[in-house]
C-alpha cells in the first residue's frame, strides 16, 4: 500500500553517539557566538546549531571589506573574528542554553598547542551550561602555522594530529574538511586521530578582483566561496567519502537553501545537514529548509530518513 501524501516522516537522526530531533543544523560561522539570530529563529527546533569557529584566545579577524557578493553565493575573509573559549564559555554558552538549543561549539587553532588547549578548555568549563554542548566540530580548515601556513585539512598528517589534540574534551568530535583531491584520504586521517563524524565541506578557496582598482576586492585578498555555487562540489565530497568509508556519520554542508537541498546531500551519504550562506539572505533558512524537507518527506511517503541517507548509493 503507498503511503504517499499521508505520512509524517520520523525526522529524528543519529551522528554517531549523538542522536537530534531533526538533522538541520546552523553552519558555523552564519549565526555567530550565541544567540543574535532569536528574532528569527526558535533554536530549539532545529536538530542543533553550531556556533562561530572559537579559539582558545580572542582573535580579532581579517580587515576590512570582509564579505563580498558573488553568483549564487558569497565571498568572505571574515578571519574567524571571536572573543574567544573563555569568555563565550562564561557569557555566550549559559544563553545558548537557555534558548533550549543543542548546542555545537566549534574550535579552531594556528598550531596544535591551541587545538589541544581549546580542547582542555572545554574539559574544566562548567558542568551545568556544559548539558547543552552535544559534540564539538574540530575546524581543520584553518591555516597551520606549524607547517607554512598550509591549512590543516590540507595535510592527513596534520589533520589527524589536530583531532588526537583534542582528545580531551569529553564530547563527540566532527571534523570539519575542505574540499581536496586527496578528500577520502584525508577524511580517514580524521577518524584515525579521533572524529567521530564528519563535516564536509567548507568553503572554496577564491578571489574577486575589482577591475577599476586592479586589486582584490576583499582586504585580505582572497577569502572562501559559499552558497548554491558549490552545492554540487560539497555532495560530489560526500558522496566520494561515504563510498569509502559507509560507516563515517557524516553533515553535509554547502549550498543548502531548500529541502530538496537537504534531500539531495542525504541521498548522497549524509546523515544532518548544515544551513549557512543561505541565512544571510534570509535568517529563518534553517527553519525553512527543515519544513521543506518534512513537507518532502510526507509527500513522497517517506517515513524515516534512514530510507534517504546514502540512496544515491544503491
Amino acid at each position: 500500500m503507498s503511503r504517499r501524501g499521508g505520512l509524517k516522516a520520523e525526522l529524528e537522526t543519529a551522528i554517531g553517539p549523538v542522536r537530534l530531533s531533526n538533522p538541520v543544523m546552523t553552519a558555523s560561522g552564519t549565526v555567530g557566538h550565541s544567540t543574535e539570530l532569536a528574532r528569527y529563529l526558535d533554536y530549539s527546533k532545529l536538530g542543533a546549531v553550531v556556533v562561530k569557529s572559537l579559539a582558545p584566545y580572542e582573535w580579532p579577524g581579517n580587515p576590512p571589506p570582509r564579505v563580498h557578493p558573488v553568483p549564487a553565493g558569497m565571498i568572505n575573509s571574515v578571519g574567524l573574528q571571536g572573543p574567544g573559549l573563555p569568555r563565550w564559555l562564561a557569557e555566550e554558552l549559559p544563553v545558548l542554553a537557555a534558548s533550549g538549543a543543542r548546542v555545537v561549539v566549534s574550535i579552531w587553532g594556528r598550531s596544535l598547542d591551541d587545538f589541544a588547549t581549546a580542547s582542555d578548555l572545554l574539559a574544566s568549563a562548567d558542568r551545568s551550561a556544559m548539558e547543552a554542548v552535544v559534540a564539538v566540530e574540530v575546524n581543520v580548515s584553518c591555516p597551520n602555522l606549524e607547517d607554512r601556513g598550509r591549512m590543516f585539512s590540507h595535510s592527513a598528517a596534520m589533520t589527524q594530529a589536530a583531532l588526537a589534540a583534542t582528545a580531551n574534551c569529553g564530547l563527540p568530535r566532527w571534523a570539519k574538511l575542505s574540499a581536496t583531491g586527496h578528500l577520502v584520504d584525508i577524511a580517514a586521517a580524521a577518524v584515525e586521530g579521533g572524529a567521530a563524524a564528519l563535516t564536509l565541506i567548507n568553503t572554496l578557496l577564491g578571489m574577486v578582483i575589482d577591475t577599476e582598482s586592479r586589486k582584490p576586492v576583499l582586504g585580505a585578498g582572497g577569502g572562501g566561496v559559499s552558497g548554491r555555487a558549490m552545492g554540487p562540489v560539497a555532495v560530489r565530497s560526500v558522496f566520494d567519502v561515504h563510498a569509502a568509508m559507509p560507516e563515517v556519520p557524516i553533515i553535509g554542508v554547502g549550498g543548502i537553501a531548500s529541502g530538496a537541498d537537504a534531500v539531495e546531500m542525504m541521498m548522497a551519504g549524509a546523515s544532518a545537514v548544515q544551513v549557512g550562506t543561505a541565512t544571510f539572505a534570509d535568517p529563518r533558512a534553517p527553519a525553512n529548509v527543515l519544513r521543506e524537507l518534512a513537507r518532502w518527506c510526507a509527500s513522497r511517503g517517506v517515513g524515516r530518513l534512514d530510507e534517504l541517507i546514502g540512496a544515491a548509493h544503491e
